[in-house]
């Protein structure tokens, strides 16, 4: 995966279940965090995306892959590389792996919408932040 963000990430004992693994929807939390820290790379931070262009983005559609479990204590990575972009969508590309290991415990692809802060409706990204994803997503 080129253009791809890493963002390392520890198991703990609340990311995981009685059977000692991780719990599956804390994948989700794992691939929000690191699409916000993708955001904050760039200097957008959601709360001012609200109160500087009134957009934030909201998760539309997921389709996620469970291929090996991660335990207690692992240290992780989040991989997370733009695969598509539209007027108001972005599509994300993301992956968990332990760390110094290139399989695939998790892996999903994401869709998420730019929505107007005050109508709650579909709204174009801000050129501010459509020009870096552009980029990033033309640069591979």
């Amino acid at each position: 995966m080129s253009n791809v963000y890493q963002w390392p990430i520890r198991v703990y004992y609340d990311d995981t279940d009685a059977g000692g693994i991780v719990y599956h929807a804390n994948y989700l939390k794992y691939f929000e965090r690191a699409r916000t820290e993708i955001l904050r790379q760039y200097g957008f931070e959601q709360d001012e995306l609200i109160h500087n262009h009134n957009v934030f983005f909201v998760v539309r559609s997921v389709t996620l892959d469970y291929l090996a479990p991660a335990k207690f204590n692992e240290q992780l990575v989040v991989m997370t590389k733009i695969v598509n972009s539209g007027r108001s969508s972005i599509v994300f590309e993301q992956h968990v792996v332990k760390q110094n290991n290139t399989n695939t415990l998790c892996e999903a692809v994401i869709k998420i919408a730019c929505l107007d802060s005050r109508t709650f409706k579909t709204c174009p990204i801000p050129e501010a932040i459509n020009s870096i994803v552009t980029q990033e997503y033309q640069s591979e």
